[in-house]
């Protein structure tokens, strides 16, 4: 007998499943393709205990007749396409022919369809691969697809799936991005048998931006619409100055197609280099068009990539046409000038920053935080005391033993700043520079996980609650974790779907930080940089998060401030790096600077 045989189609499905169904998430995505690209206007997604006991999508589409359906759930079985050209002039999503076989090939699968004109539907069950029956039943005109007992055939491919709750932000997600390229597909999402969104028909792309991530975010946005030889950029795009901590809300459509594509994304960060701070990414719900024939769809088992003919084309056109759309904006924008103001000799100059007077602490006068410097207190802060309360006059906690540490930090003489961010000491071995922030964020680092550990976490009432409207995956995110969150010095509530009221923050926070921050958080926690597991870590990620929003710098700091920080910068355990593990300060010895000057 022969070494090289010929698979069965039961085994061929089951290595097909392992390429185009690797978890929950992608038999959602495969199924509302299908329903979209069968002319649904309604579209209907429900599914339980993240995806693993059910799966269910329903639409009102054109439907199938019982021979359609039953051929395609044969391999490679497809009305798509039928021939190899027609990949050059794709207009649906599927074209393989792979996924229902798939799918049924490794979970419980029934389908139900009828197609107009038809008195009676069909449904079909195939379980693990196998048929069990056909036969007709009563439905309205569409198809309705349960999947439930996914890998049921696979064991071993259960085990790689991750938590409930992880599969479920998958599915959301991919939900939400099928929502968001076609706003006029009435959507609604239920989990467990919560809805999650319920989408009516909308207008327009910002009336459905508004209607899953917020009408906070959508107000955020303003409309691009530009063409340029063949390609064509549509959507909408983050105002100067808006901006996330994360990718989230920098979502790519191609012909319709929502997709991950480096070339347009970095497209759009470059084009806000100028409109956002360091680290941030823009807003953007961006349209793509261009001939299909210029743009390879078929790279990826999961048609997630794309590749384009000539890319650097595709990049130059988004780049130019964001920057136009942001200087339209920059100019109409642009406020007139302020009329001269003369100050009398002698006279005080107010301040151009105005003060914020939050409410009193419990047990605590009323305090003022503003935006200048202060010493801070080099004692561990108490419960009863407030972290940004100014010292009474700089102290020196001797400096841990160590070969980079000074001996005696008043040794050190304070000679001044250099940009702003550094300070400049001399001491008996050569210069320091300091890094200014590095080592607030270093005190404050400290400080907090102490507050966190012990539960003594500063808090202030806000007269005026801070509002916090989110979508729908960030608002189960927050709910699921507001426990952890109100024991840290918070107290968010629940103030209807998918808005929350920040009502109390933890001392050192201004309230302007509160919504950016806990934003922050919430793309932490998507992105798996703050994990839950163990509630020390979490804690210690908590604070590395909180150090980085506490610090405030001035741009001018006195003698005693200063003297103050090392003081207290070398009472840490840590003393020579911040929280990300950057030096706090560069000593610059005898011999470095005669070698420099070559003496």
């Amino acid at each position: 007998m022969g070494k090289v045989r010929i698979l069965s189609d039961r085994v061929a499905n089951q290595i097909a499943a392992g390429e185009v169904i690797e978890r929950p998430a992608a038999v959602v995505k495969e199924l509302v393709e299908n329903a979209i690209d069968a002319g649904a206007t309604r579209v209907e997604v429900e599914f339980r205990h993240g995806g693993r006991s059910l799966m269910r999508i329903e639409d009102n589409g054109h439907g199938m007749s019982r021979d359609d359906a039953l051929l395609a759930l044969e391999r490679h079985a497809t009305s798509k396409i039928a021939e190899a050209d027609d990949l050059n002039r794709l207009a649906s999503f599927g074209f393989r022919g792979e996924a229902l076989p798939s799918i049924a090939s490794v979970s419980r699968f029934v389908l139900q369809t009828r197609e107009a004109g038809s008195d009676v539907g069909s449904e079909i069950l195939v379980n693990g691969g196998k048929f069990v029956h056909v036969r007709d039943c009563g439905r309205p005109v569409g198809t309705r697809i349960e999947v439930s007992q996914l890998f049921n055939s696979v064991p071993a491919r259960r085990k790689f799936l991750k938590t409930d709750q992880t599969e479920a932000a998958h599915i959301i997600t991919g939900v939400r991005l099928y929502a968001l390229a076609f706003p006029k597909v009435a959507f609604t999402l239920i989990e467990d048998g919560r809805v999650i969104f319920r989408s009516p028909e909308c207008a327009d792309l910002l009336g459905r931006v508004a209607e899953i991530f917020g009408r906070q975010l959508a107000s955020e946005l303003v409309p691009i619409d530009t063409a340029e030889n063949g390609m064509r950029l549509s959507g909408l795009i983050g105002k100067p100055g808006s901006g996330r901590s994360t990718r989230h809300e920098m979502i790519t459509f191609i012909n319709q197609r929502p997709v991950d594509t480096k070339a347009i994304n970095y497209a759009l960060i470059e084009s806000y280099h100028e409109s956002l701070p360091k680290g941030r990414y823009p807003l953007a719900f961006v349209f793509f068009e261009i001939d299909p024939a210029a743009v390879d769809v078929n790279v990826h088992p999961s048609k997630r990539e794309v590749r384009f003919r000539a890319e650097t084309a595709v990049r130059g056109f988004v780049i130019r046409s964001v920057l136009s759309r942001l200087r339209e904006l920059g100019e109409t924008s642009a406020p007139a000038a302020a009329p001269a103001v003369t100050v009398p000799v002698g006279a005080a100059v107010p301040s151009p920053t105005p003060a914020f007077v939050l409410p009193k602490l419990a047990g605590a006068s009323s305090m003022t935080l503003e935006r200048r410097e202060e010493p801070i207190t080099p004692s561990r802060p108490s419960a009863s005391a407030s972290p940004v309360a100014p010292a009474e006059g700089p102290a020196f906690p001797s400096a841990p033993a160590s070969a980079s540490a000074p001996a005696t930090t008043p040794a050190w003489r304070f000679l001044g700043l250099a940009h702003g961010s550094y300070a400049l000491f001399e001491t008996r071995a050569g210069l320091v520079l300091l890094d200014r922030r590095a080592a607030h964020e270093r005190i404050w680092f400290e400080r907090l996980q102490e507050q966190f550990r012990d539960g003594t976490v500063p808090s202030q009432r806000l007269l005026l609650p801070v509002p916090l409207e989110l979508d729908p995956i960030a608002s189960a995110l927050l709910l699921d974790r507001l426990e952890f969150l109100n024991g840290h010095g918070f107290e968010v509530v629940e103030f209807g779907r998918n808005f929350f009221r920040i009502e109390s923050l933890p001392a050192w926070m201004e309230p302007g930080d509160a919504e950016p921050f806990v934003r922050e958080l919430l793309g932490a926690l998507r992105d798996g940089r703050l994990q839950e597991s163990r509630l020390d870590v979490a804690r210690e990620q908590l604070a590395r998060l909180a150090a980085s929003r506490a610090v405030r710098l001035g741009e001018v700091a006195g003698e005693a401030a200063m003297l103050s920080l090392v003081g207290q910068l070398f009472a840490c355990r840590s003393p020579l790096t911040s929280p990300a593990g950057t030096p706090t300060h560069v000593e610059l010895s005898h011999g470095e600077l005669a070698r420099r000057f070559q003496r």
